[in-house]
């Protein structure tokens, strides 16, 4: 069913750690819209300005904020509050998808593969993570995005250091077992796959600087992966997305490892949306320009649910 919003406020910036990514998605979301004929106007979200979001301001939400409060289901549960419509998911699901431990535990109860993890409520015991999960690992929030305060862990003496970065942001620290491998982006639009996209960082791993500063990190879609694997990767989003209740668009992060299994590392229910992001750079390759992804985005407003 079409929708016809006639303004719509394009949600951007916000408190968390990713404000600066979202005002450069919120501003390219904002041009789309208008180059396209929508009544559309920027709204920086902050904890002052948050409450004077209304009815009478607006009649629809395009929300373009990542990280907490803007993409872990707070916006999400005041706009339904307002009783306004707003784009991806609901408030339960975006809750999810922000909280790897709980999006991880969901998907083992439903046969989704994703690396072995322990949850570190206190400083590590070095020799009881080099058993299990093992090194190398990952050590990173439980509840952040953009790889902030990720870090990989080849050694025991690193891990005091690894927990203090991640210790430091909100939200629990998680030491995952690493994947060797390939790493692939699936973009997940109205209940569909999008053409994955494998990353190809010159760094260590895609941490933040691969993602926003490095010009060296090669992006790849087509995959290079044989149609089968193709489809295979694909209907794994699509289910990592359903078992979270993921509604209207999101992007899953999935690593290949050697011996050519999948496994999915997160899905973020808000991701970039600049011209150079995933989402869309996978949209391009199947047709799509960036204003038609984020008018179909925009029809997805009010299909949260969960």
């Amino acid at each position: 069913m079409k929708h016809e919003f006639k303004r719509v406020a394009v949600l951007m910036g916000g408190w968390s750690s990713e404000r600066g990514i979202s005002l450069q998605s919120g501003d390219a979301v904002l041009q789309a819209l208008q180059r396209s004929g929508v009544a559309a106007f920027a709204f920086d979200v902050t904890r002052k300005s948050v409450g004077r979001l209304d009815r009478n301001l607006t009649d629809c939400a395009f929300i373009a904020l990542h990280g907490r409060g803007g993409e872990d289901g707070v916006i999400q549960g005041l706009l339904e509050t307002l009783g306004i419509p707003f784009t991806g998911s609901g408030v339960l699901a975006a809750a999810l998808c922000m909280n790897k431990e709980a999006s991880k535990r969901i998907w083992r109860s439903r046969g989704i593969a994703t690396p072995d993890f322990v949850v570190l409520n206190e400083p590590p015991d070095a020799a009881r993570l080099s058993r299990h999960p093992g090194l190398p690992l990952a050590l990173k929030p439980v509840s952040e995005g953009s790889s902030i305060g990720v870090s990989r862990v080849d050694e025991p003496r690193q891990l005091e250091a690894a927990w203090q970065k991640a210790h430091s942001l909100h939200g629990g620290v998680m030491a995952e077992r690493w994947i060797a491998g390939e790493e692939y982006a699936v973009g997940f639009l109205n209940g569909k796959a999008l053409a994955p996209i494998r990353l190809e960082p010159a760094r260590a791993f895609y941490d933040y600087i691969a993602k926003y500063e490095d010009a060296d990190t090669r992006y790849h879609c087509p995959c290079g992966l044989p149609q089968d694997e193709v489809e295979r990767l694909k209907a794994l989003c699509v289910d990592a997305c359903g078992a979270l209740g993921v509604a209207g668009w999101a992007r899953a992060d999935v690593m290949r490892d050697q011996q050519g299994a999948f496994h999915v590392l997160e899905v973020n229910a808000v991701p970039g949306l600049t011209g150079h992001s995933l989402v869309p750079m996978a949209a391009k390759a199947e047709g799509m320009s960036f204003e038609r992804l984020v008018l179909d985005i925009l029809q997805t407003a009010g299909s949260g649910g969960r």
